[in-house]
């Protein structure tokens, strides 16, 4: 199954094509009218992309019953996704609602100092599969790049707000509780945001303090 999945990878490098379709767990790129679909840990930060040509990079995971693509904004991303791909306890979904987060010179640095607390609060992530992401990891992210080539670049449940709306179906896609969303709904509406990604971005840091 390993041999499967890293021969698949090697399929697609990135891929350059127009943005046609973002929803809350994935995108689609179209690329000389074939139209690819590509999950991702936040769809809309290519939002000010859509219909224009991007280049997306691209992981691809084969399994018994499934063939998906995984997009990301950079070499770095998808690299730390493969990386926590490696993890025992953790899969795609897991991965992408880590990387989520906007801050993944915070991750990085949360698994180098084996700040456990950080990573139990993404979804599905308990003490035990934090400490294997440590002991896995520790040493790989410490020779990974650090600094601005980490963080992603900063860019729009309630039917009178669509860009919220979008953001709390966002949170349920990677993978937060029902409870967890409703509680965020409020105070995001309080906050200055204006686009479905402000509204997710800052729904992940307040998520994650």
């Amino acid at each position: 199954m390993k041999i499967k999945r890293r021969a698949a990878e090697k399929v697609y490098e990135y891929l350059s094509g127009l943005v046609t379709i973002v929803q809350p767990n994935y995108i689609v790129v179209d690329v000389n009218g074939v139209g690819y679909r590509l999950l991702c840990a936040n769809p809309y930060r290519y939002h000010v992309d859509l219909h224009k040509t991007v280049k997306v990079f691209v992981y691809q995971a084969v399994r018994d019953d499934d063939i998906s693509l995984y997009g990301f904004a950079d070499s770095d991303e998808k690299e730390l996704f493969v990386q926590l791909l490696g993890v025992s306890g953790i899969g795609p979904k897991s991965a992408l609602a880590i990387l989520a987060n906007p801050d993944h010179q915070g991750l990085v640095d949360a698994i180098a100092n084996n700040d456990v607390s950080y990573l139990t609060k993404f979804p599905g992530i308990g003490k035990k599969t934090a400490g294997q992401i440590v002991l896995d990891l520790r040493e790989r992210v410490q020779k990974m790049p650090t600094g601005p080539l980490l963080r992603l670049n900063d860019q729009s449940v309630d039917e009178d707000n669509p860009a919220l709306a979008d953001a709390l179906a966002a949170l349920k896609a990677l993978g937060y509780k029902e409870r967890e969303v409703k509680k965020l709904a409020k105070r995001l509406a309080q906050t200055d945001a204006k686009t479905t990604d402000d509204y997710l971005r800052a729904g992940l840091k307040l998520i994650s303090q």
